[in-house]
């Protein structure tokens, strides 16, 4: 398949709102494409590159060659040229690297039509934000291959992603889906949880329910298969190497085979309390010296789910029967904190429920996560019956900058950089957002960005600091990237406060609680 007809539906994806368009196009292209070209189609128009990082900045994609063009009969760049040639960058390493790179990215744009170009360079630069997500391009595919949607989806959960999925219906239709099922070795998909104001909100929406503590740590999922412990991350990447006291409590659970999914965290040992999440990644993401790592800090997982224990699969039991599974199986110390309401009527319930929640920010985690007793595990979907609740943090911040947005946002300044004042009087990054932001917001701050703007280098605006805005934030994580040494996780847009001026802004120390 060529690359110009993922760049046109890409286009045609990101130009449309209406879910019920985007899946006809996205059953169309599939419908054109090659079986074992749909995982590439499925990345491409997802944002995301087979190959992970390949080092090519902006440094390298600021100096875009001029775009092809070709006589008619030309054929154009193929979605296997482009992958062998991405392959080709991502293999660059030593001297010479970034101007070799420069050469390569060069010698691919210089081939491109101007649409191909633009494809390739919001797919480099990590800025393909047009909607066709795995969500929308999971029903595409469901039509192309004339399979039930659920069952398609049931597949790519147990599979744990969706192009081997893709590929498999798309050659073979609906037979091909016997074939993934939930198998011990081969991580899944984890389900995930939407948001509640509060406590009491939460059990008024899912009635009899499990209120547990919602950890700060480093989401594991733990296989075991006799001996063999495997121990996979939310992106299921396989990270057994780096857990050893993981690995350790796997093999002392009374049973031969099992799937857990929970966390690891780290507790100081004077407080008891637990270690920052920022602390406890950086101890999981390092390859070496794993016994250093691990006796400077040990880490100790805890559990919430079992989906599976000596051949038997749980995914489609009650929340209920689960959670006895587990206490079978594991001490308490390995078993996340839980209350329970069995009777969302009962005032003392609810108010044992809310003060379950205090107690948990009291011990330092991070929230509580209620759970429908009834539901069944939804691997890889952000069930309704799970429902998170944590404290909200709110910052009004100054715009310092705006990057100017792809897609549905061409022509608007999308990502803004975020900046809280010093001591000093000039300001200080914090990070970056464009979540939160609806169409109206984006038209009024681009005017409103336009009129600050001191310089432009096609990329991204820098701004006089004077328009306010008020930031919602999960909480802070250490950061090398900004000089405060901190940023704002999971930052939303709130509100713009074009009545405040900059000087009533938080200052850093405000923020960060000196």
């Amino acid at each position: 398949m060529l690359l110009a007809h993922v760049a046109e539906v890409s286009r045609e994806v990101a130009a449309t709102s209406a879910r019920s368009r985007k899946i006809v196009l996205l059953a169309e292209l599939f419908a054109e494409a090659d079986p074992e070209e749909s995982p590439l189609v499925i990345a491409y128009l997802s944002g995301r590159l087979p190959q992970g990082r390949i080092g090519v900045g902006w440094s390298v994609l600021k100096d875009v060659v001029p775009p092809a063009v070709p006589p008619v009969e030309r054929p154009g760049l193929t979605l296997s040229g482009v992958d062998a040639a991405l392959t080709a960058l991502a293999a660059v390493s030593g001297a010479g690297a970034r101007a070799e790179r420069a050469r390569l990215v060069h010698g691919l744009f210089s081939a491109a039509t101007h649409d191909e170009q633009e494809l390739l360079l919001r797919l480099l630069s990590g800025e393909v934000r047009q909607g066709a997500l795995d969500a929308v391009a999971l029903e595409g595919v469901a039509r192309a291959a004339t399979v039930p949607a659920a069952e398609l989806r049931r597949a790519v959960m147990l599979e744990g992603s969706l192009p081997p999925v893709a590929q498999a219906v798309l050659a073979e239709g609906a037979a091909a889906l016997d074939r993934f099922t939930l198998r011990v070795g081969s991580p899944v998909q984890p389900m995930l949880a939407h948001t509640a104001g509060s406590v009491t909100e939460a059990i008024a929406a899912l009635g009899p329910c499990a209120v547990e503590e919602k950890l700060d740590g480093f989401r594991i999922q733990v296989h075991r298969d006799g001996d063999d412990v495997r121990v996979h991350t939310r992106s299921l990447d396989d990270i057994t190497d780096r857990l050893p006291e993981v690995v350790a409590v796997g093999l002392a659970v009374p049973a031969d085979g099992f799937i857990l999914d929970g966390e690891v965290i780290a507790l100081d040992p004077a407080t008891g309390r637990p270690v920052a999440f920022q602390t406890v990644a950086s101890r999981v993401g390092s390859r070496t010296d794993v016994a250093g790592a691990h006796a400077a800090l040990p880490l100790t997982p805890v559990f919430f789910d079992v989906l599976a224990v000596d051949g038997e699969g749980l995914i489609d039991r009650p929340g209920r029967d689960r959670h006895e599974v587990l206490a079978r199986l594991l001490p308490a110390a390995h078993r996340v904190g839980r209350t329970l309401v069995t009777d969302p009527a009962d005032p003392a319930q609810i108010q044992a429920a809310e003060r379950f929640f205090r107690d948990t920010l009291a011990r330092g985690h991070e929230g509580v996560l209620v759970k429908a007793l009834e539901a069944p595990y939804a691997a890889g979907r952000r069930g309704r019956t799970w429902l998170k609740v944590k404290p909200v943090h709110t910052v009004d911040l100054v715009v310092l900058a705006a990057e100017r947005g792809h897609g549905r946002r061409t022509g608007l300044l999308s990502n803004l950089h975020l900046g809280a004042r010093t001591a000093e009087g000039g300001f200080v990054m914090l990070g970056k957002t464009f979540k939160g932001l609806t169409d109206e917001m984006l038209r009024w701050q681009t005017e409103r960005l336009g009129e600050l703007a001191v310089s432009d280098d096609g990329f991204t605006v820098r701004v006089r600091p004077e328009l306010v805005v008020e930031i919602a934030y999960d909480g802070l994580q250490r950061s090398t990237r900004y000089p405060a040494g901190v940023t704002l996780r999971f930052a939303r847009v709130v509100r713009h406060r074009p009545d405040k001026p900059a000087s009533e802004a938080d200052t850093v120390d405000r923020v960060i609680g000196r």
